[in-house]
């Protein structure tokens, strides 16, 4: 967690400063444990300032800034990062401030609890070795079914945990694999390799609906609170979830005599 759904809503949440040109990159005092930032941050100033910012896309579970001379700063929450223009829930866990200056002036912020997100600036060469070239596969929003099937497919381990693996599908983490088998009507702990033609084309069709409607709602808050959306406010997808976190209470699908039970796959 954040997973493709949260990710997408941070993203579109400032997809609107593209054209703006960057004043400064600063990491912001923080009491706790530094996350991870390349270059140096100094040098990452350096290179980033007078830079106009092109577009905010996403890359499987990471916001990609791209710059004017093709340079991205890749933002990558993991467990408990978020990307901000609202005020942050706290100012102790805030990492990053990355100024803005044009037809409005604010700053992105760089959230993050646990101090397990990365902040990354690299070339167009050095995006295309590090994140490209087969290392992320295609993103699970815009996959087609043949090759949904042939990345996914051809693999021994039970369809949940293949369905984890960023290199041959991109964006889904273990809510999302719950939710998406449940509404398919797929055993999570079945290989693979034993699914058959209208079980992809059920997880397919089942993929991208509970993706897009967890983008439309704003992605899922859980009762931790942590994720919050641009404007630090709670998503709404998660009072839609069918099965994840529901362990011992009733299935909606299979009716009140039946219970969600909880099973552990790779950890």
């Amino acid at each position: 967690m954040p997973e493709l759904p949260e990710v997408e809503t941070m993203r579109r949440g400032i997809a609107h400063l593209a054209g703006t040109t960057i004043v400064s990159v600063q990491r912001t005092p923080s009491p706790r444990r530094p996350i991870s930032i390349s270059p140096r941050i100094d040098r990452l100033n350096r290179r980033a300032a007078g830079q106009r910012l092109v577009s905010v896309d996403r890359l499987g579970k990471r916001v990609v800034l791209r710059l004017e001379n093709d340079d991205r700063i890749v933002i990558e929450p993991r467990m408990t990062g978020l990307v901000l223009v609202g005020q942050p829930p706290t100012t102790e866990h805030l990492r990053l401030r990355i100024s803005l200056k044009g037809r409005i002036r604010a700053d992105v912020l760089f959230w993050d609890q646990r101090g397990l997100g990365v902040v990354s600036l690299l070339t167009a060469d050095e995006y295309l070795e590090k994140l490209m070239s087969g290392k992320i596969g295609p993103d699970a929003c815009e996959i087609p079914l043949e090759d949904f099937s042939r990345r996914v497919g051809n693999s021994q381990r039970a369809i949940k945990v293949v369905l984890l693996d960023q290199s041959r599908v991109a964006g889904i983490g273990n809510l999302y694999a719950s939710e998406m088998l449940h509404v398919a009507g797929i055993d999570p702990a079945l290989p693979a390799s034993r699914l058959n033609r209208a079980q992809w084309q059920r997880l397919h069709i089942a993929m991208q609906n509970v993706l897009n409607a967890a983008i439309a709602f704003e992605g899922s808050t859980l009762s931790d609170g942590t994720y919050r959306n641009a404007l630090n406010e709670a998503g709404n997808y998660q009072s839609h979830h069918q099965v994840y976190d529901r362990a011992g209470q009733p299935c909606t699908t299979c009716g009140p005599r039946s219970k969600i039970a909880r099973i552990v796959q790779a950890q």
